[in-house]
C-alpha cells in the first residue's frame, strides 16, 4: 500500500492562532479561509499532474516514483468529518474523480469542542448530522452509523485517548488496504498525525505512548502538506514528510 497522509488546508482557527497566538474567537468546527480554499485547489491540481520524469532507466524511474514524480495515481480518498477536511478533500475528489469517503475516526485530537465563555469549561459539540452533510456536501460518502444526531456529540477527547483511536485507524487501514498496491490518501489533521506516528513507533498493542508534545517531539506538518509512506507486510517506509512544493511561499501556513 502507498499511503498519503494529507493535512487539511488553512482553517479560520489556524488563521486566528497565526495572527494572535491565541484561540479567542475559535470555532468548534471551523471552515477553510479564502487562502485555505486556494491552497486546496493547488493541492488538488498537484495530485493530478502528469508524470514529470521521462527517463525510462529502471533505477531512475524507481527512485523518482518514491517522490511521486511519475504521478500519484490515487485509488482511494478518505477524509475526517470535520468541515475543514471535508472541504479540502472535496477539491481532491473533484480533480481525481474519486469518491470522497468519510472516515470519522481520523478526526483531530479533542474532537469538536469549545470553551464556554461563562463557565470556562471545555464542552463537546454535536457537529453536523446526516441531513446536514447531505445538504451541504451531497458527494460525501457517509458512514451508515451517522443518523439524526451530530457525529461527535460527546465530551472532548484527551491526548491519551487519541492513541487507541489512532491504533484502531491503523488496524482498519491494514484490513482495507494491507497487502495491496492501493494508493490511499487520507485528509486529516496535525494532531491526529502525531498520534498515528506515535502508534507506528510504539511496541505496545494497544499502544501505551505519552503525548508526543509532552516529550518535546512534534512532527510539524503545514496546511495541505503531503506525507508519504510505503507499507508492506514487513515494514513501513517513510519516503517524505511535509511536502508543500506546490504552494507559493506566501501560501505556506501552519
Amino acid at each position: 500500500m502507498h499511503l498519503y497522509i494529507i493535512r487539511h488546508a488553512q482553517s479560520t482557527n489556524n488563521e486566528i492562532y497565526a495572527r494572535t497566538n491565541g484561540s479567542e474567537g475559535r470555532l468548534a468546527d471551523p471552515p477553510l479561509t479564502e487562502l485555505g480554499h486556494r491552497q486546496a485547489q493547488l493541492l488538488a491540481r498537484f495530485l493530478t499532474e502528469p508524470p514529470r520524469v521521462i527517463d525510462e532507466t529502471k533505477l531512475v524511474w524507481e527512485y523518482a516514483a518514491r517522490h511521486d514524480r511519475r504521478g500519484f495515481d490515487l485509488t482511494h480518498l478518505y477524509c475526517s468529518l470535520m468541515i475543514r477536511a471535508v472541504q479540502t478533500g472535496s477539491y481532491i475528489a473533484e480533480a481525481t474523480g474519486l469518491p470522497l469517503v468519510a472516515w470519522p475516526e481520523v478526526h483531530e485530537r479533542g474532537g469538536l469542542h469549545i470553551i464556554d465563555e461563562v463557565t470556562g469549561k471545555d464542552i463537546g459539540q454535536p457537529g453536523p448530522n446526516r441531513a446536514q452533510f447531505n445538504q451541504e456536501y451531497p458527494h460525501l460518502v457517509l458512514p451508515e452509523t451517522l443518523g439524526e444526531k451530530g457525529w461527535w456529540d460527546r465530551p472532548p477527547e484527551t491526548i491519551e485517548e487519541s492513541y487507541p483511536r489512532a491504533h484502531q485507524v491503523w488496524t482498519q487501514l491494514m484490513e482495507r488496504h494491507g497487502g495491496t498496491d492501493d494508493r490511499v490518501a487520507i485528509v486529516t489533521h496535525g494532531g491526529f498525525f502525531q498520534s498515528l506516528i506515535g502508534v507506528l513507533l510504539s511496541d505496545g498493542d494497544p499502544p501505551q505512548v505519552p503525548g508526543l508534545s509532552a516529550t518535546g517531539v512534534w512532527f510539524g506538518i503545514s496546511n495541505t502538506s503531503i506525507n508519504r509512506f510505503r507499507i508492506t507486510d514487513k515494514r513501513v517506509d517513510l519516503y517524505y514528510l511535509n511536502n508543500v512544493e506546490f504552494l507559493p511561499d506566501e501560501f505556506v501556513t501552519g
